[in-house]
Protein backbone atom coordinates (compact mmCIF):
# COMPACT_ATOMS: atom_id res chain seq x y z
CA UNK A 1 0.00 0.00 0.00
CA UNK A 2 1.15 3.19 -0.77
CA UNK A 3 1.36 5.09 2.61
CA UNK A 4 1.71 9.61 2.25
CA UNK A 5 5.45 9.93 2.23
CA UNK A 6 4.91 12.78 5.02
CA UNK A 7 2.70 10.82 7.35
CA UNK A 8 3.04 6.69 6.68
CA UNK A 9 -0.72 7.01 6.75
CA UNK A 10 -2.74 4.88 4.04
CA UNK A 11 -5.20 6.61 1.48
CA UNK A 12 -4.33 10.09 2.85
CA UNK A 13 -6.20 8.96 6.57
CA UNK A 14 -9.81 7.55 4.60
CA UNK A 15 -11.28 4.52 5.74
CA UNK A 16 -11.19 1.77 3.50
CA UNK A 17 -14.25 -0.33 4.61
CA UNK A 18 -16.25 2.72 4.17
CA UNK A 19 -15.22 3.00 0.74
CA UNK A 20 -17.06 -0.19 0.19
CA UNK A 21 -19.54 -0.78 2.77
CA UNK A 22 -21.24 3.02 2.53
CA UNK A 23 -19.70 3.55 -0.69
CA UNK A 24 -18.35 7.18 -0.08
CA UNK A 25 -15.08 8.54 1.18
CA UNK A 26 -14.85 8.97 4.92
CA UNK A 27 -11.75 10.25 6.76
CA UNK A 28 -10.61 7.31 9.69
CA UNK A 29 -10.01 8.66 13.47
CA UNK A 30 -6.47 7.80 14.37
CA UNK A 31 -8.28 6.48 17.53
CA UNK A 32 -9.49 3.73 15.40
CA UNK A 33 -5.60 2.63 13.54
CA UNK A 34 -3.38 -0.89 12.71
CA UNK A 35 -0.59 -1.29 10.74
CA UNK A 36 -0.91 -3.68 7.83
CA UNK A 37 1.85 -4.23 5.00
CA UNK A 38 4.16 -1.17 6.94
CA UNK A 39 1.33 1.60 6.71
CA UNK A 40 -1.08 3.00 9.21
CA UNK A 41 -4.60 2.73 8.19
CA UNK A 42 -7.56 4.88 9.98
CA UNK A 43 -11.23 3.74 10.05
CA UNK A 44 -14.09 5.44 11.29
CA UNK A 45 -15.08 2.72 13.81
CA UNK A 46 -13.44 -0.15 15.77
CA UNK A 47 -16.22 -2.42 14.20
CA UNK A 48 -14.69 -1.32 10.41
CA UNK A 49 -11.19 -1.94 11.81
CA UNK A 50 -11.70 -5.25 12.83
CA UNK A 51 -13.54 -6.00 9.53
CA UNK A 52 -10.38 -4.62 7.68
CA UNK A 53 -7.99 -6.98 10.10
CA UNK A 54 -9.88 -10.30 9.48
CA UNK A 55 -9.76 -9.18 5.34
CA UNK A 56 -7.42 -7.02 4.20
CA UNK A 57 -7.85 -8.37 0.61
CA UNK A 58 -10.97 -7.66 0.89
CA UNK A 59 -10.92 -3.85 1.71
CA UNK A 60 -7.81 -2.87 0.16
CA UNK A 61 -7.61 -0.68 -3.01
CA UNK A 62 -6.30 -1.93 -6.54
CA UNK A 63 -2.63 -0.99 -7.39
CA UNK A 64 -1.80 -0.06 -3.76
CA UNK A 65 -3.63 3.09 -3.67
CA UNK A 66 -3.05 4.87 -6.76
CA UNK A 67 -4.46 6.64 -9.82
CA UNK A 68 -6.04 3.13 -11.74
CA UNK A 69 -5.85 5.88 -14.95
CA UNK A 70 -2.67 7.11 -14.41
CA UNK A 71 -1.28 2.88 -14.05
CA UNK A 72 -3.03 2.00 -16.99
CA UNK A 73 -0.18 4.82 -18.38
CA UNK A 74 2.32 3.03 -17.01
CA UNK A 75 2.54 5.42 -14.33
CA UNK A 76 2.41 5.44 -10.14
CA UNK A 77 0.34 8.81 -9.25
CA UNK A 78 -0.95 9.93 -6.10
CA UNK A 79 -4.96 9.74 -5.97
CA UNK A 80 -7.45 12.46 -4.40
CA UNK A 81 -9.23 10.15 -1.89
CA UNK A 82 -12.79 11.51 -2.51
CA UNK A 83 -12.05 10.67 -6.22
CA UNK A 84 -12.99 6.50 -6.36
CA UNK A 85 -15.21 3.65 -8.08
CA UNK A 86 -16.21 0.65 -6.81
CA UNK A 87 -15.80 -1.67 -10.22
CA UNK A 88 -17.78 -5.05 -8.99
CA UNK A 89 -16.06 -5.61 -5.71
CA UNK A 90 -12.34 -4.01 -6.16
CA UNK A 91 -11.60 -0.18 -5.16
CA UNK A 92 -10.35 1.99 -7.64
CA UNK A 93 -8.98 5.40 -6.43
CA UNK A 94 -7.68 8.12 -8.72
CA UNK A 95 -6.43 11.87 -8.64
CA UNK A 96 -8.79 13.94 -10.04
CA UNK A 97 -12.22 13.76 -11.89
CA UNK A 98 -11.75 13.60 -15.06
CA UNK A 99 -8.96 10.07 -14.68
CA UNK A 100 -12.29 8.55 -12.56
CA UNK A 101 -14.67 9.34 -15.63
CA UNK A 102 -11.88 8.25 -18.43
CA UNK A 103 -11.42 4.91 -16.33
CA UNK A 104 -15.22 3.60 -15.62
CA UNK A 105 -15.73 4.72 -19.14
CA UNK A 106 -13.38 2.71 -20.92
CA UNK A 107 -13.56 -0.81 -19.29
CA UNK A 108 -10.31 -1.36 -21.13
CA UNK A 109 -7.88 0.92 -18.80
CA UNK A 110 -8.52 -1.81 -16.28
CA UNK A 111 -7.42 -4.46 -18.48
CA UNK A 112 -4.34 -2.04 -19.25
CA UNK A 113 -3.71 -1.41 -15.53
CA UNK A 114 -3.81 -5.24 -14.27
CA UNK A 115 -1.44 -5.84 -17.13
CA UNK A 116 1.21 -2.78 -15.84
CA UNK A 117 0.30 -2.91 -12.80
CA UNK A 118 3.72 -5.67 -12.22
CA UNK A 119 5.86 -3.30 -13.91
CA UNK A 120 4.39 0.12 -12.18
CA UNK A 121 5.35 -1.59 -8.85
CA UNK A 122 8.88 -2.37 -9.69
CA UNK A 123 9.57 1.07 -10.39
CA UNK A 124 8.41 3.03 -6.90
CA UNK A 125 11.21 3.81 -4.46
CA UNK A 126 10.75 1.67 -1.44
Amino acid sequence: MQPSSISGVALHGYDPVAYQVERRAVAGNPAYEIVHNGAVWRFVSAANREAFRDAPDVYEPAFAGFDASAVAQGRAVDIDPSQFAIVGSRLFLFRTQENRRRFVENTALMTMADTLWSDVSRSIAR
